[in-house]
C-alpha cells in the first residue's frame, strides 16, 4: 500500500511516499532554517507563506524521486494538529485538496503519533504495547504506546519543552538559531560540573516536566557574567545545560517505565537526535535490563515519512477525514 505523508506544522515542508508504512520510497523536505535564523526563531506568518509557495512542487518532487504518479497512491495522510495554525492550515487544504481532485482517501495524522511512528521506519520489530517519551521544541510528553493508533499521557512539561529550553539557553549564550545543536557541538568539550544547574520538579506529578526554572537559571547566569564584565565559558555552560536536560529526561522516563512494568522504551522527537539525550538514555536503559529504540537522526526532526508511517497504521484502523477536516494548533494525543 502506498501512502504520501504530508507534514507542514511548523517550518519544514516535507512530503513523502511509502509502502506499507515502513518502506521510504522519497522524502523530500524544504527547510525555513536559514531564513528564520535571522529573527532568532520561527515567525509563524513567514512560515506559512513560504508553504504555500513550497508545498505543490515539494509533492512533485517526492512523487519524481519515489517513481510514482499520483495515481498509484492509495492513500493522502497529512498532519492536522498540534502546530503553527498558519502553517497546518496550508498542509491541510492542499491535502484536501489533492485527496478530492484524485478520489483518494485523506487521512488525518497527529504530530506526535507521528514523531513515535519514526521509530518503526528504522525498527520495524518494535510494536506496542511500550513507553515512548516525545520531545521536541514544543512537546515534551513520556506517552504510553498502547497500540498503534492508542495512546496514553503519563506526564508532560507545565511550562517549556525540552527543545524550547536548548533553544532559548543557546540564544542567552549567543549561539544562532536553531540553538540546540550547537550547545551539543559546544558540549562535547565542555566540563558538565563547572556549573551547578537546577533539576526542576513538578510536585505531586513525578512524571511531568518542568523546563522553565532550568532555563531561567541559565539566562541570570549570563546575564550576571555580563554585569561583572566576566566570560562564561560557553562548552562548560553547554555541557551543563545538556546534562541537567538529558538527565530530567532520560530519569523520568525510565522511573515511569519501571513503575508502568515496560521492558520496552523509545525516545522521538527532535530532542532525539541531541548526542546527550541518546547517551544518558542508553546508560540508563542498560543498567536497567530495558530495551532502546532510537530513531535515525534524519527521521528525529519534522519529516513526512513519520506521517506516512502513522498514517499507514491510521488507516488501517479506519480512521478517514473528508473536506470538513480542519487544522487544530492544540489537541492532546488522547483525544484523537
Amino acid at each position: 500500500m502506498l501512502i504520501l505523508g504530508i507534514e507542514s506544522s511548523c517550518d519544514e515542508t516535507a512530503v513523502c511516499v511509502a509502502h506499507d508504512g515502513t518502506e521510504i520510497l522519497s522524502s523530500v523536505i524544504s527547510t525555513q532554517i536559514e531564513e528564520h535564523k535571522k529573527y532568532g526563531g520561527v515567525v509563524p506568518e513567514i512560515a506559512s507563506r513560504r508553504h504555500c509557495e513550497n508545498i505543490l512542487g515539494v509533492t512533485k518532487k517526492a512523487l519524481e524521486d519515489s517513481g510514482k504518479s499520483l495515481d498509484d497512491i492509495d492513500a493522502i495522510a497529512v498532519t492536522y494538529a498540534p502546530g503553527l495554525i498558519g502553517a497546518l492550515l496550508v498542509g491541510v487544504n492542499f491535502a484536501k485538496g489533492l485527496a478530492m481532485a484524485s478520489g483518494k482517501p485523506l487521512v488525518p495524522v497527529h504530530h506526535i503519533a507521528g514523531h513515535i511512528a519514526a521509530n518503526y521506519i528504522v525498527h520495524p520489530e518494535l510494536k506496542p504495547p511500550y513507553l515512548c517519551l516525545v520531545a521536541s521544541g514544543g512537546h515534551s510528553h513520556i506517552v504510553e504506546v498502547l497500540d498503534y493508533t492508542k495512546f496514553k499521557i503519563v506526564g508532560r512539561t507545565r511550562d517549556d519543552a525540552a527543545g524550547e529550553c536548548f533553544d532559548k539557553c543557546a540564544r542567552a549564550m549567543g549561539f544562532p538559531y536553531p540553538g540546540g545543536v550547537h550547545i551539543d557541538r559546544a558540549a562535547q568539550s565542555g566540563n558538565k560540573d563547572t556549573y551547578k544547574l537546577p533539576r526542576p520538579a513538578v510536585h505531586g506529578s513525578e512524571y511531568d516536566f518542568s523546563f522553565s526554572g532550568l532555563k531561567t537559571a541559565v539566562i541570570n547566569l549570563v546575564h550576571n557574567s555580563q554585569q561583572r564584565n566576566t566570560e562564561i565559558n560557553k562548552n562548560d555552560l553547554s555541557a551543563a545545560v545538556q546534562n541537567a536536560i538529558s538527565e530530567i529526561l532520560s530519569e523520568k522516563t525510565i522511573n515511569a517505565a519501571k513503575a508502568l512494568g515496560y521492558d520496552t522504551v523509545a525516545v522521538a522527537g527532535g530532542v532525539s537526535a541531541n548526542s546527550g539525550v541518546r547517551a544518558a538514555f542508553e546508560k540508563l536503559c542498560g543498567e536497567s535490563g530495558m530495551k532502546l529504540y532510537l530513531p535515525r537522526k534524519d527521521l528525529c526532526g519534522d519529516n513526512g515519512a513519520m506521517i506516512a508511517c502513522q498514517g499507514y497504521y491510521n488507516y488501517l484502523a479506519g480512521y478517514r477525514a473528508d473536506e470538513s477536516l480542519n487544522a487544530v494548533a492544540t489537541l492532546s494525543l488522547e483525544e484523537i
